[in-house]
């Protein structure tokens, strides 16, 4: 085994004030420290991120780990530590967004007051996904609960992507026949008739984020294969109309930019043996100023109703670069709104 000694580790990012040296520290134990390579990082650089994030100063040596700072730091440290390692024991991979989701995962207010607790996974040929930040992992327990979520929330915390990794691992695991993913073209008015090409070839530009998370967590040949013989299908929403849609997980991209009548249509496709996701955000509308959303009207309308569930995410939840979260943050402390507000039903 290479010696973590053969590269020096880079000083931490967090400043040593004098508070600092008279913080106690806790020190961690692992069993396997061949582990403590993928938890720790090259050059230490998942404990860097951990340091930088939390305010904390952490020291490895050996199989143990020294975690100096305030009280909430260093618990936040542990879990985050704690965590990683886990991972590394299932043999799952440990990169730098599991990291920053384990650390979303500590800092959030729930996840402190009651510990460490499991993160919601879903296994896939391709991979096992987990939940990333304490948003997510409702998301998933409500998907495996309820036969239809509502997720709501700004671009980048993950709503279609999950979605659709719950799709793939249902079509996987034989519990549902097919995959029906949806999106409504607004750009081009549900209206594609003047775009050069077949109809697939009109509509997939407007599908691709779909595809992109199809083959992430589906082989190759299992998405083309399903793909030839219907298994799953890629559709614009104008084209659910007059279906009945059973043992299905269906799924509704973009729903913000539904109309009232377009959404009512889909929610009532749903057939026996079925499982629906509508995904979408409501600050982000496209429809034409004044026109009222079918997923803000959805989600007042179908508020408290037994075996619908709606998860709200926030910027806390965003899963990109972390300029992302801070992007979103900037444009809500500006105070901006879109163009063209949706009306409220």
């Amino acid at each position: 085994m290479t010696s973590r000694t053969a590269q020096p580790r880079p000083a931490s990012r967090h400043k040593k004030t004098a508070a600092d040296t008279a913080q106690s520290s806790i020190t961690l134990s692992f069993d396997d420290n061949r582990l403590l390579m993928l938890v720790f990082g090259e050059h230490d650089e998942h404990l860097l991120v951990i340091e930088d994030r939390l305010g904390v100063d952490i020291t490895p040596r050996g199989n143990k780990v020294a975690i100096r700072g305030s009280d909430s730091g260093r618990e936040m440290a542990r879990q985050v530590l704690v965590e990683l390692y886990e991972r590394a024991l299932e043999g799952l991979d440990v990169g730098r967004g599991d990291v920053e989701g384990a650390i979303r995962m500590a800092m959030s207010p729930v996840a402190v007051a009651r510990g460490a607790s499991e993160v919601a996974a879903i296994r896939t040929r391709r991979k096992t996904v987990t939940a990333r930040s304490p948003g997510q992992k409702i998301y998933l327990e409500a998907i495996a609960a309820n036969e239809l979520v509502f997720g709501v929330g700004p671009a980048g915390t993950g709503k279609t992507y999950l979605a659709v990794v719950c799709a793939a691992a249902e079509l996987m695991a034989g519990r549902v026949d097919r995959i029906i993913l949806s999106r409504p073209a607004v750009e081009a008015g549900e209206r594609l008739g003047f775009l050069p090409g077949d109809m697939k070839e009109k509509v997939d530009p407007y599908l691709r984020p779909l595809y992109d998370a199809l083959y992430d967590v589906m082989p190759p040949e299992a998405v083309i294969k399903g793909l030839a013989d219907n298994t799953i299908e890629i559709a614009p929403l104008a084209f659910m109309r007059g279906r009945t849609l059973s043992s299905a997980f269906i799924i509704l991209d973009e729903a913000q930019n539904t109309t009232p009548q377009q959404m009512k249509m889909f929610l009532t496709r749903l057939g026996e043996g079925s499982r629906m996701v509508i995904t979408g955000d409501p600050t982000q509308v496209d429809l034409p100023p004044g026109t009222t959303s079918g997923l803000t009207q959805a989600l007042d309308y179908l508020k408290g109703v037994k075996g619908i569930s709606q998860v709200k995410f926030d910027k806390s939840d965003i899963v990109r670069h972390q300029l992302v979260s801070r992007i979103v943050d900037a444009y809500e402390r500006a105070g901006w709104e879109p163009a063209t507000k949706p009306r409220t039903p």
